[in-house]
């Protein structure tokens, strides 16, 4: 396999829990020596990268900000892109710094866009209704990201998606989903690098997201036994991944 690049997926890539997979801050760093181009890809909405970067650091990784890539900054670089101005966040966590550090900030007067991320608590119903009413006046919708739920350490949490499948069922309008598995997501990653699609591979745990993400966008599709890998899930995919390793270490098998 021949590539220039590589998009990796974070959370059951590089680490599991709380411990980092054996051997993947070693061959992060033999990549870099390399002199491959590098995204780390992660879905989450509520976090802004210098804190992902200040976990990633507490487990032995060498990774700075400028090489994450989220559905923030994702947002961020399509929001610049349209020239929308106003925006109204709803958010929870440090993901705001995020787009206040872009010189984005929240506002709720001249909103020309609505941005939903997993809001947790913040999805109140004075909240949604402050955004169904901004869309009603004209502001578009872009979702963070689409999912249903996730695991949170005392159980299964709501995601980000059914309240913005509650904001388009009200409003009649689509959300455009910066988040994976979204084309937009894995464009403007590859933007931000400055290379192609066939010059890129992605590596991740996740058959639909990682996998079936890239690969529609011609990106090869490397998946890795580690994280949420299920030999079930695999075999009753319709998605066929280019590669399966056991993990992120064994990478340059296949280079």
């Amino acid at each position: 396999m021949s590539k220039q690049a590589f998009l990796i997926d974070i959370d059951g890539v590089l680490y599991v829990g709380d411990s980092p997979v054996p051997g993947a801050a070693d061959a992060i760093s033999d990549l870099k020596k390399k002199g491959y181009n590098i995204r780390f890809l992660s879905n989450t909405t509520r976090k802004s990268r210098k804190t992902i970067v200040a976990r990633l650091t507490g487990m032995g990784f060498d990774i700075g900000p400028g090489e994450i890539f989220t559905p923030a900054v994702a947002a961020i670089s399509f929001i610049k892109k349209a020239g929308i101005s106003g925006v109204h966040l709803l958010t929870t966590g440090d993901v705001d710094k995020e787009f206040a550090e872009a010189g984005i900030y929240s506002c709720s007067d001249g909103v020309d866009a609505v941005i939903v991320g997993d809001a947790g608590d913040n999805f109140s119903y004075e909240r949604m209704n402050g955004a169904f009413r901004f869309l009603l006046e004209g502001a578009g919708l872009i979702a963070l990201e689409k999912d249903r739920y996730w695991m949170a350490g005392d159980g299964m949490m709501l995601s980000a998606g059914p309240f913005v499948s509650a904001l388009e069922y009200a409003t009649g309008k689509t959300a455009a989903i910066m988040g994976k598995p979204s084309k937009t997501f894995f464009e403007l990653a590859l933007d931000s690098m400055g290379v192609g699609a066939s010059d890129t591979a992605m590596v991740g745990d996740d058959i639909m997201t990682d996998i079936g993400g890239s690969i529609s966008c011609g990106i090869d599709g490397i998946l890795v036994r580690t994280g949420k890998f299920r030999p079930e899930t695999l075999q009753a995919a319709e998605v066929k991944p280019t590669a399966v390793i056991r993990s992120v270490a064994h990478l340059e098998t296949i280079l």
